[in-house]
């Protein structure tokens, strides 16, 4: 997801802040087009964000990891920014509404693809708007590794411990 993200953040005109656990996948954020780059495993996000942004935040956070980079996540949020928690590979997350208001009035969405795909004329408007830019050449998303069907649960390990990037595909 996080690929598609950037190229798409840089065809809409937004400056993004990716996060990253290594220098090879930050080396592809940026080519990418994710304008600023935090290595996880060096640097800390919120300082960093904080010294990208003037002090100010940022606007909105997807963080796809969940209960491990919560507090991260809503300490970059600018007031009244938006947190859209679109994964939990880190363990699920569960805030107080207090802690929404303390931190600065933040919004909060946990989206959830049934209802994105409902009506079908919406999912369908959604699918032709990135296959536009897919077709334009504005989004690209080759693979970049591959398993045979028969090694499924090798692929899910490999993508839990965040060793693959980009795209990962099953062979039958």
């Amino acid at each position: 997801m996080g690929l598609i993200a950037c190229q798409w953040a840089r065809a809409l005109g937004v400056t993004m802040i990716g996060t990253v656990s290594t220098d090879e996948k930050a080396a592809a954020a940026r080519a990418n087009g994710c304008a600023h780059v935090i290595v996880t495993s060096r640097e800390r996000i919120v300082d960093r964000v904080m010294e990208i942004t003037g002090g100010k935040g940022v606007p909105v956070v997807y963080d796809s990891v969940g209960k491990d980079t919560l507090m991260d996540s809503l300490d970059c949020l600018q007031p009244r920014g938006r947190l859209v928690s679109n994964g939990t590979s880190s363990g699920s997350v569960v805030v107080d509404s207090q802690l929404l208001a303390a931190k600065g009035s933040i919004w909060m969405t946990r989206p959830a693809m049934v209802h994105y795909i409902q009506p079908r004329a919406h999912m369908l408007e959604m699918a032709r708007e990135l296959f536009d830019h897919v077709l334009a050449g504005r989004i690209a998303s080759e693979p970049q590794q591959s398993f045979a069907l028969a090694d499924a649960a090798q692929a899910h390990r490999a993508l839990e411990s965040r060793r693959t990037t980009g795209a990962t595909v099953l062979i039958p």
